[in-house]
């Protein structure tokens, strides 16, 4: 299966697994036709025991599909610890203590650098985190480093009003999407259907007629272009971004929301070339571009419209923005650095630094959105707008 992929195989129990999970969307789709790709997405990834983020299986890391920021060592915290650092020194309230709100914290690994490096040693950090997997996973991660206690793991965002900073590092790339496509009819959704020949591949695209909503922001996405798109251009649209955003942050009443994410402006994005959309998966650290991949062993992301994100964040007072490198760079890293006495310990470190802003590597890749609300400062790690 899969075989022109040249992808290493599941071994049984995983595979068994992954089955498991094909034939419930098959299921599905029997019933009612094609399924529209955002419902295969959160069934790949979310299905309750089977997805890839809730199914127990630890893929994240060195040992996992794919390694993020965090997990390259712990300069990135550090540059993550000093904006916050300098937001609390300047706008929190000493009768009312903020806290850290991380939006899914993976592995833990974030969390627990940034714990251990920041100046309010007493800043309660709160995890919004649904899989009971990944729960377990962080709580050994910060447990091994006695900082369990002051942790709080929540299943649904926060009901009650709170001040802090909330964190989403490469959480909006894992959000269920659109996919749709330019056709002589104008708007198609790209929906899952059944192969032909299921021994293969059991799925397949097709075109079906795209909802409303979806028609609407792509034909408003297409106005605002500055060049028309190729009849037959595909691509993707996260049109739920802004309940999302809104859902995890309007309890926020002062402080700062911190996106981490890879992806574009929305001219960069949807540029005429780029004609197959930013679909991207990941297995056993090998990208591919097939999402039909044994579901949920496989991890499917796609790149994040930073422009729109900026349109869903309308509510609040100021939306900065940065490439990774620009604000790693902001806040000092290398002179830190560069003044490590240790040569290999220097080395090691220096390694890690480049990895992180380089144009080669995550330093372009990657970019930051800076949301406040309240009369917070300018932050040190931003220069610019997303345009």
């Amino acid at each position: 299966m899969h075989s022109e992929l040249h992808l290493p195989p599941p071994p049984p129990e995983l595979l068994q697994l992954s089955q498991q999970l094909g034939e419930k969307i098959i299921k599905t789709i029997d019933r009612y036709g094609p399924m529209p790709f955002d419902q295969y997405m959160q069934m790949a990834l979310y299905e309750p025991g089977l997805g890839y983020y809730v199914n127990g299986l630890h893929k994240l890391g060195q040992h996992g599909d794919f390694v993020t920021a965090p997990e390259q060592g712990s300069l990135f915290a550090s540059a993550l610890v000093r904006q916050i650092d300098e937001l609390f020194t300047a706008a929190a309230p000493t009768n009312n203590p903020w806290v850290i709100l991380e939006l899914g914290a993976g592995t833990g690994v974030l969390a627990r650098d940034i714990l251990t490096r920041l100046k309010q040693s007493s800043t309660a950090y709160w995890i919004l985190e649904p899989s009971a997997s990944l729960r377990e996973i962080q709580y050994h991660t910060l447990s091994e480093a006695g900082l369990t206690e002051r942790v709080v793991w929540l299943s649904e965002p926060p009901t009650e009003p709170f001040g802090g900073v909330v964190i989403g590092n490469e959480v909006i790339d894992a959000l269920p999407t659109k996919r749709w496509r330019l056709d002589s009819e104008g708007v198609s959704e790209l929906a899952v259907g059944l192969a032909d020949n299921p021994s293969d591949n059991p799925f397949r695209w097709v075109s079906t007629p795209a909802p409303p909503r979806l028609d609407q922001a792509v034909s408003s996405l297409i106005d605002r272009l500055p060049s028309p798109l190729p009849m037959g251009y595909e691509s993707e649209c996260l049109i739920d971004l802004e309940p999302w955003l809104k859902a995890v942050t309007e309890h926020l009443q002062s402080g700062a929301v911190l996106l981490i994410d890879y992806g574009y402006n929305e001219q960069t994005y949807y540029h005429p070339e780029r004609s197959e959309g930013t679909l991207v998966c990941h297995y056993r650290h090998r990208a591919h571009f097939d999402p039909f991949v044994w579901p949920g062993l496989t991890d499917i992301s796609s790149f994040v419209d930073f422009s729109a994100l900026s349109r869903a964040a309308s509510d609040f007072e100021r939306i900065d923005f940065a490439t990774q490198a620009e604000f790693v760079l902001a806040h000092g890293l290398h002179h830190e650095v560069a003044n490590i006495e240790d040569d290999s310990l220097r080395l090691k470190t220096m390694g890690e630094l480049k990895r992180l802003v380089l144009p080669g590597e995550m330093g372009e890749k990657f970019k930051i959105m800076g949301l406040t609300r309240g009369a917070m400062p300018q932050m040190t790690g931003f220069s610019g707008s997303i345009e």
